[in-house]
Formats: structure tokens, sequence, C-alpha cells
């Protein structure tokens, strides 16, 4: 059974003990749901008033788990409470509407599970629950395995939302060893510190979720048995995964940073050795013009027609027999 969903009301999925589906019913009906049994899944956004009063006057959660859904500050965590478990976990994506191609954006997703019963709630839309949803929808069915599966879908998904950013984050880094080690574009630098912060905000968001997938694998639950905690074991693993990824590319990061800071220091260093060439070999001019250039009336050469010539000869195979030394010396 279908009803129009309205903006006053949550999506609502119902798998009643005789088989019936429900879909997005009205508020006024989820307590008799609730009462009857069977698998439930309620998606509530908390920027409709109307659908997060029904956190407390319907499913009566703990006044403060119901604080922490309209606090975008609250950490990722999990707590338990005695009749359900409440898990934190935020979300990340790339942002669309700017012009950084680094800039990131983050949803807090809130999980209430309980015996028969998973609300998730979340600030406007958010795509992992859109794809659950979906899913669900088309395949009921998907329901009766039990809460506990549809919270792994949950969580899973948008775990997974950060494998398409670390895909980016790899095109990043092949576009910046191209630019640094081939072309050397010295505005790569600002593009490598970009992609930095990106990396670092990508783990420093991964890590709290990694200890909650840690507490739902392993940690006995009267609502989680292990044969369920075998899925969730699955996105731990996919923690870690992203988490060793991350690490590469913050090493990859730092060694493309070396390599542009040793360019740089070597492209000093020619021009400073061009320059010492170029130095060395005006040295026997600055010299020869220095001592025949003195305010004295009797300088040699000085009435020859020719000492000019002479001069200039002289001055130009000192300034090549330095160059010639200098290269003996493999000094350039």
């Amino acid at each position: 059974m279908t009803h129009p969903i309205s903006e006053a009301q949550p999506r609502t999925l119902h798998l009643s003990p005789e088989g019936t589906v429900v879909q997005d019913c009205h508020p006024r009906e989820l307590a008799a749901l609730l009462a009857e049994g069977g698998p439930m899944w309620v998606d509530i956004d908390s920027t409709v008033r109307s659908q997060h009063a029904l956190l407390e006057k319907v499913f009566q959660f703990h006044p403060l788990a119901i604080e922490d859904t309209l606090n975008p500050e609250s950490r990722v965590k999990l707590e338990e409470y005695a009749n359900f478990l409440f898990i934190s976990i935020r979300g990340v994506g790339l942002a669309t509407d700017t012009e950084d191609p680094y800039d990131l954006v983050t949803q807090d997703l809130y999980c209430f599970l309980g015996p028969h019963y998973l609300v998730t709630v979340h600030a406007g839309p958010m795509p992992s629950i859109d794809r659950v949803s979906a899913s669900m929808r088309r395949s009921p069915e998907l329901l009766a395995r039990g809460v506990e599966r549809a919270l792994h879908a949950v969580l899973d998904d948008t775990i997974d939302g950060f494998f398409p950013i670390l895909e980016r984050v790899d095109e990043f880094l092949d576009g910046l060893e191209e630019r640094v080690f081939s072309t050397f574009d010295e505005s790569a630098l600002h593009d490598i510190f970009s992609v930095k912060r990106l990396v670092l905000s990508l783990r420093r968001y991964l890590q709290p979720s990694r200890e909650v997938m840690n507490i739902l694998t392993n940690r006995p639950s009267t609502l989680l048995t292990p044969d369920v905690q075998i899925y969730f074991r699955d996105i731990y693993d996919h923690v870690l995964r992203i988490n060793d990824a991350l690490d590469t590319y913050r090493e990859l990061l730092n060694s493309t940073m070396d390599s542009y800071l040793m360019q740089i220091s070597n492209r000093l260093a020619a021009s400073t050795k061009g320059l010492s060439v170029v130095a060395t070999m005006s040295l026997p001019f600055v010299v020869v013009s220095g001592m025949w250039g003195m305010n004295f009336t009797k300088i040699p050469l000085s009435d020859w027609p020719h000492g000019f010539w002479l001069l200039l000869v002289v001055q130009l195979g000192l300034g090549l027999a330095l160059l010639y030394f200098l290269r003996r010396r493999r000094l350039y």
C-alpha cells in the first residue's frame, strides 16, 4: 500500500507480519504500525519540524539523542540506550556548486536502531539515503531480512561515498605529477596544498567512523546478532581500505611537494651557476679595463694604434682560459 507523500510526512517503509507492504503512511499511522510489529524504516528530514517531532512523540527517544540530531557539531559516535542504538556518522562528497574542485561538502546522518525499526535522520536530501530508499522500494523483501540489514545498507552506502572522491584525488595526483615533473608548472604548488588539505580533511572525517564500525563489528549487542555483525565487518574493511589509500595519497603528496621544492632549488642553483660563469668570464675585462683606465700620463700601449685590439684579444683569451679551466674542473 502506497500513500502520496507530502513535505510534512517522512518516507516510510513497513512490512507487516502478514507480508503487507506500507509505504509513506501518514504520521498518525506510525504509532499503530510500530505497535503492529514487523520491520519498519522511517526516514526523517530534520529541517521539517513536524517530521522531527515524531522522534519524541511516536518513538519516544532519549532527549539527548534527539538533541544531537539538531546539532551540526555533533561528533561521529555510537551510543547504546535502554532499547535502541544511536549512531551518528558523517557522509562526504565533492561540492558541485563552487569553482574550487577540491571543496568538500559533509552531511551528518543519525540512525536509531530498535528491535524491529530503523529511523534515519538527516538535514535535507541525502544521496546515500535516496539510493537505499529507491532500492528498498523496488524490492521491499529486502526489508524482510531485518532492520539491521537496512542499517547496514545505509551505512555501507554512506561510507562508499568516499570512493568516488578517492578516484578524483587519484586523478588530481596524476595531473600534479605531470605538471611538476614534465612541464614544471609553478602554479602547481597551490594545487598540491589544496589536494593535501582535501586528503587531510577526508582522513579527519573518516577516523571517527572507523571506531564506530569497529564497535558495530565486535561489541556484543542484543540488537545485533553475530551473524548480522559479519555484514558490518565488510563496512569496517571498506573504512580500512579508504584509510590506507588516504595514507598513500598523503605520502605521494609529500614526495611530490619535495620534488617540486627540489626542482625549484635545482633551477635556482643552475641560474646561480650561470651567473657565476658570466661573472667569472667578465673578470678579465674588469681587471684589464680598470688597469688601463687609470689616470696616469704614461701607460704601456697607450700610444700604440693597435693597443685597444691587443687588450681586447687578451681579455677574451683570459675569459676563455677561465671558462676552459672551469670546464675541466666540472664546475659548470
